[in-house]
């Protein structure tokens, strides 16, 4: 079976002209698991070369200039739309292949068949022309081969941590709707399977103002929350969403602040982790809010250094005010 990487080509978003600078994923969208790589408003999580700008929700690159994600993404489906192309043709490479598009306006191009469906499908990376400028409204990925990580019913494929009395407080049961409730801690529920390099994506609600909890990743077999930890906590401070609490919803905490606290307590939000060797990103509601590239030195413990062993996931208990729901978490594992 072959991985399929499909490029779509729309004219437009389709909405009103006062919209179209708007970056947000629709509900429709965000339920497939889209994300934006290019958030609206910046180059950010992009390797640049030569003249890049945004403006008004557009990317424009300059003749010859080059944007290149910076590491190479799983299988999955990556869309992408144009104002009004100015240009007839450019190229876009994935995973070392190179595809020339032509007057995509309206355009659809799908089914570019890329590895065995067990590699991963490669670097994104669009060039302009040497003679034209190119400009984009959007860039966007769905990751695909994702399986679900938690039945809705019961616990099964996951084990809460034990050994420490201290640190088995928090309560972890199933709702009537199909959601996995954590309330109280300190405490520790993991995945009985490990994984190294993946697209991990869930939906959190917190029940409660800035209540605090995480999902660690990469975590060294049986220690306490001994892992990468993509953060939950929706504080901000001075009513400036750009100024997060405690390193804010989906950092790496301790690591890299979330540049932007996206969701709101009290609603279900979704969250996106990437971890492919040293590079780390996470997506709130299908918006980037952190691009990491992990350069220290190699060290077992991720406290010390790069890990990129594979290790168990496990969703934190924070302490006695912890009142968070989890459902649709699912998992590609990008062996």
């Amino acid at each position: 079976m072959r991985t399929v990487f499909a490029l779509f080509l729309v004219a437009s978003f389709g909405m009103a002209a006062d919209e179209k600078t708007k970056p947000l994923l629709s509900e429709k969208q965000l339920g497939e698991g889209r994300l934006l790589l290019f958030d609206g408003e910046t180059t950010f999580g992009w390797k640049v070369t030569g003249e890049v700008t945004v403006e008004k929700g557009v990317l424009t690159l300059a003749p010859e200039a080059i944007v290149e994600w910076p590491f190479t993404l799983g299988p999955g489906n990556v869309f992408l739309k144009f104002p009004d192309l100015g240009t007839d043709s450019f190229k876009v490479e994935v995973g070392g292949s190179t595809i020339e598009i032509r007057n995509p306006k309206g355009e659809t191009i799908s089914g570019t068949s890329l590895g065995d469906g067990t590699r991963s499908v490669g670097k994104l990376t669009i060039t302009a022309p040497k003679d034209k400028p190119i400009s984009l409204t959007a860039v966007q990925f769905r990751p695909q081969g994702a399986a679900s990580i938690f039945n809705g019913k019961d616990l099964k494929g996951w084990k809460k941590f034990e050994g420490e009395a201290k640190r088995e407080l928090s309560e972890f049961t199933v709702t009537d709707d199909k959601e996995l409730k954590v309330t109280n801690g300190p405490g520790d529920l993991r995945t009985e399977a490990k994984y190294a390099d993946f697209a991990l994506q869930f939906e959190c609600k917190t029940n409660g103002a800035a209540l605090n909890s995480g999902v660690f990743f990469r975590s060294v077999a049986d220690e306490y929350q001994f892992g990468y930890e993509c953060q939950i906590q929706n504080g901000f401070k001075d009513n400036d969403r750009t100024k997060p609490t405690d390193f804010g919803t989906g950092a790496i905490y301790r690591r890299i602040a979330a540049r932007k606290v996206v969701p709101n307590d009290r609603e279900w939000f979704s969250v996106t982790v990437m971890a492919r060797g040293p590079n780390i990103a996470t997506w709130v509601n299908g918006y980037p809010v952190v691009s990491w590239l992990d350069d220290r030195a190699k060290d077992d413990s991720p406290r010390k250094g790069l890990r990129t062993a594979a290790g168990h996931l496990s969703i934190q208990g924070h302490d006695k005010t912890t009142d968070i729901l989890f459902r649709n978490l699912r998992i590609a594992d990008w062996k």
